[in-house]
C-alpha cells in the first residue's frame, strides 16, 4: 500500500515484460495483474490452494496468448504433484487450445496424445 515514488521494487512480470519499468499490466478478463510464472509458483507453494488459472495463463510466460506449450506441460507436472484444483472447464480448454496449437504445426500424433488427456471421456 506504498505510492508510485515509495516503491523499492517491481512487480515480478513475465520475461518479455521485465524490461518496461515498475508496470503492472493488467489482465483485462479478470482485472488481475499479470505476474511471472515463477511468483505464481512461490504463491501455489505457501498456499496449496492458490488459483491455477493465473499460474496456467500463457502470459505469465509469453507474449503470445495462443502458446499453450509450457502452460500445458507445467499443468500436467502439477497433477502428477496432486495439485488438481483446476476446474474441469479450464482443464478442458487447455488440453484443446494446446491440441489444436500442436494440430496446426502439423504434429497431429501429439495432438492426439494431449487429447487423451481430457478430463470429460464423451
Amino acid at each position: 500500500n506504498t505510492s508510485e515514488c515509495e516503491k523499492y521494487a517491481c512487480c515480478p512480470l513475465p520475461p518479455y515484460l521485465e524490461d518496461s519499468g515498475c508496470v503492472i499490466e493488467e489482465d483485462d478478463s479478470a482485472g488481475r495483474p499479470l505476474r511471472d510464472v515463477c511468483f505464481h509458483l512461490l504463491k501455489l507453494y505457501s498456499d496449496r490452494s492458490y488459483e491455477l488459472d493465473q499460474l496456467l495463463d500463457p502470459r505469465s510466460v509469453t507474449s503470445d496468448p495462443l502458446d499453450f506449450r509450457l502452460s500445458w506441460h507445467l499443468w500436467e507436472v502439477l497433477r502428477a504433484l496432486n495439485y488438481c484444483h483446476l476446474s474441469q472447464q479450464s482443464w478442458g480448454v487447455l488440453n484443446t487450445s494446446y491440441a489444436a496449437q500442436l494440430e496446426s504445426e502439423g504434429l497431429w500424433e501429439w495432438a492426439v496424445f494431449v487429447m487423451l488427456h481430457e478430463p470429460d471421456t464423451q
